[in-house]
């Protein structure tokens, strides 16, 4: 007799149970993989992100929402900082290196972000095509944002006022952009995101197109009025001044020059100034606790399941059991030995475990899959079910070790039978 023969048999022999615990063990299962690879890659992707940017500087507010706006590009702005304040700490003993990020425009849902190249090279960012922005309304695009709006070098568009997507949005028809360059996927931010200089950003919200620059007078009336001319020329320069003073961006991402700064820097700015210090790694670790709490809790309910289907399989075995132990006594009279009987009944347990986890592994890998392709927030931190964690190998042996102890005692059954007790009552 072949005992793994055998438990197939069993098994189709109760067909609509069995898929009912295969069912209810795969559900909790895959609910329990989902989870796990969302969190794991969302996790990856803000550590991703955030690596390398020791503090972010906006304006007063919330810091999480300070880190979301300016470093993942999720959330609205605290507000915006003044530029001086912003070149103050450009020039700051413990400062290595500044990014300025000015936002407040979008195109077809992708962000419009001024800043410098510096912003690109932090994130290793190597064009696919074209040429970084260079000029006012130049504007080199990130490998999705390229792909979600079908631009390509040459083309041009549009800004909308606002950074969410939607038809209501005020149109900037006045202030055309080029498409100059595509950036290579890099796996960060900066694939959604269309980039181009700071002074663009200025031009639009504050002075209009570029600014004007008068001509040197040549007729004989402005050479009678030379006098006047030069008192122009004080008031324009103090219009340029006022205007340069009042300039402003939305965040300035800041890289330590020594590991001191950690300590003093974010307590100066943010008592000392009107502008709040923020440290990505402090705000991501608190936001990513407050979204394991609730992880933990679908988690614990996967696991929920997972018991459920061992005791419902454990039922199942037992009955099984009570109900075979006239075909188990008559198998022992024909020579099977008490292991054999042991063996199979386990085998059944573990059988409708091994299908209940590999179809829960199947659908937790299509469900994140899908989610990915049909969520515009997961398709942003590209969560998608082709991953593999080492968790997962945990999930099997776990998953095992409830279906061997729920077969457990109906095999012990199975291996107890007593030939002539049972076979007298029947």
């Amino acid at each position: 007799m072949n005992a793994f023969a055998l438990a197939l048999a069993y098994l189709r022999a109760r067909a609509l149970n069995t898929a009912l615990n295969v069912l209810l063990l795969s559900l909790g299962i895959a609910t329990i993989s989902v989870l796990l690879l969302v969190s794991h890659q969302l996790g990856e992707r803000m550590l991703r992100d955030g690596r390398g940017i020791d503090l972010v500087v906006g304006a007063k507010g919330s810091p999480v929402q300070l880190i979301l706006s300016a470093v993942y590009q999720v959330d609205f702005p605290t507000g915006n900082i003044p530029l001086a304040e912003a070149e103050r700490l450009r020039a700051h003993p413990m400062v290595r290196e500044t990014i300025p990020l000015a936002l407040g425009d979008s195109f077809q849902g992708q962000r419009i972000v001024g800043t410098e190249h510096a912003y690109a090279a932090h994130y290793g960012a190597s064009l696919a095509e074209g040429r970084l922005w260079q000029a006012p309304f130049e504007a080199t695009l990130g490998a999705r944002a390229a792909a979600t709006t079908g631009l390509r070098v040459g083309d041009r568009f549009f800004g909308a006022h606002g950074l969410a997507g939607g038809d209501h949005l005020h149109v900037h028809e006045e202030h055309p952009y080029e498409v100059v360059g595509v950036l290579a996927p890099t796996g960060t931010v900066i694939d959604r995101l269309i980039l181009t200089p700071v002074e663009t950003v200025w031009a639009v919200h504050e002075h209009g197109d570029a600014p004007h620059v008068d001509e040197p007078p040549v007729d004989a009336v402005a050479m009678h009025e030379d006098e006047h001319e030069h008192e122009h020329e004080h008031e324009h320069e103090h219009e340029d001044d006022h205007a340069a003073d009042a300039r402003q961006i939305t965040a300035l991402l800041i890289k330590y020059a020594t590991p001191l700064a950690a300590v003093s820097l974010p307590r100066e700015i943010n008592d000392g100034t009107a502008m709040q210090a923020a440290s990505p790694a402090m705000e991501t670790a608190r936001l990513l606790s407050l979204v394991g709490m609730g992880l933990d809790t679908l988690r614990a309910f996967g696991w929920l399941l997972v018991a459920s289907a061992a005791l419902s399989i454990f039922i199942a075995l037992y009955n099984a059991m009570r109900e075979r132990r006239h075909d188990l006594a008559i198998m022992r009279s024909l020579g099977a030995r008490p292991a054999m009987l042991f063996a199979e009944v386990m085998l059944e347990g573990l059988l409708m475990v091994a299908a209940g986890v590999a179809l829960g592994l199947l659908l937790g890998h299509g469900t994140t899959a899908l989610i990915g392709a049909w969520l515009s927030e997961a398709r942003e931190i590209g969560l998608g079910g082709g991953l593999w964690l080492a968790q997962e190998y945990g999930l099997i042996a776990g998953a095992l070790l409830f279906g061997a102890l729920a077969s457990l005692l109906p095999a012990l059954l199975a291996y107890r039978t007593d030939i002539a007790t049972t076979l007298a009552r029947r």
